[in-house]
């Protein structure tokens, strides 16, 4: 309880409650202008036909969002499906397995690759990671599903390195120290003496993590992944490189597309009339409703899951 006599006191509840206000009042002006600027768009096209419409046609001044939507979300799945596995066990090396002199150097690597600035990370996709996708990991993998047939059509086409995969993979690399830092702290957490108190029973260091640490850190590991969630939705420069712009809709990871970032970047600056950089904006509305409703239904379940842990 603040006491009203103490003017410290109400100072500082002063200052925070304006600071609560001012987050609010920043995303409710962000989505104000995004409105505003994509009305034209939004009168034009409406809201279904340009979110199913897959043509992207600045001569003819014909847009659809689909084929966008379609590649930020497979990049995103995509990447978390490859980085959320590999950070957990990162985190879980380095909280239970890895010796202590080591434990320093590798948090220390995983901060680091946090830092590094994701346009470094565009530079080195394209210049080191791309050929190494298009000469050697690329037809490994077109090999390895030759005689699947349902699996080998995600495969299809010449390997360029400029694709879905790539840019999946290399967005992956970016989002793997979020994961990776957030459920290390997280696993920390867990008491030492409910771990030992497993070990004493006669129980397997895999026993441990997979009954006590990781049932004990699920919240947090679970707010690590949102947070590389709500990363991966938004990344621009690391894509735009290894993804190329493509407007299509494909079945096949080796195949150039678009996302809803790569497309504001690369044709911003290129909207030559009102009702293409419209469109534009519409893009980025769009880019910002999935990711408040994603963020959104994480905070759900993450409430849902406290609830039910704490009960």
């Amino acid at each position: 309880m603040i006491s009203k006599k103490n003017p410290i006191d109400m100072l500082f509840a002063g200052i925070t409650a304006i600071s609560s206000f001012v987050v609010i009042m920043l995303i409710a002006g962000i989505f104000y202008v995004l409105v505003r600027e994509s009305w034209p768009a939004i009168e034009k096209f409406g809201v279904w036909d340009f979110i199913t419409g897959s043509d992207w046609n600045p001569v003819t001044e014909s847009f659809g969002a689909l084929t966008n939507i379609f590649g930020t979300f497979v990049t995103t799945l995509l990447s978390m499906a490859i980085a959320v596995p590999i950070a957990i066990g990162i985190a879980i090396f380095v909280t239970e397995m890895c010796p202590n002199m080591l434990k320093g150097a590798v948090g220390g690597a995983i901060e680091l690759l946090a830092a590094i600035p994701s346009i470094i990370y565009g530079m080195w996709g394209l210049f080191t990671l791309s050929p190494i996708m298009s000469d050697y990991i690329e037809p490994a993998l077109k090999r390895i599903t030759a005689d699947i047939p349902l699996v080998s059509k995600l495969f299809e086409g010449p390997p360029m390195g400029i694709d879905l995969l790539t840019s999946s993979v290399i967005l992956s690399i970016m989002i793997i120290p979020f994961t990776a830092s957030i459920s290390r702290d997280s696993f920390k957490l867990t008491p030492a003496v409910v771990k030992e108190s497993a070990y004493a029973l006669g129980a397997t260091k895999w026993e441990v993590i997979k009954h006590i640490v990781i049932p004990y850190a699920k919240i947090g590991v679970f707010g690590g992944v949102v947070l590389s969630l709500g990363r991966a939705l938004g990344e621009t420069m690391a894509v735009a490189f290894v993804l190329g712009n493509n407007h299509k809709i494909t079945t096949s990871l080796l195949d150039a597309a678009a996302t809803i970032t790569v497309t504001l970047a690369n044709e911003f600056a290129e909207a030559d009339n009102d009702i293409y950089l419209s469109s534009l904006f519409y893009l980025a509305l769009i880019l910002f409703v999935m990711s408040f409703i994603t963020l959104a239904f994480a905070k759900f379940f993450l409430l849902r899951a406290e609830r039910k842990y704490s009960r």
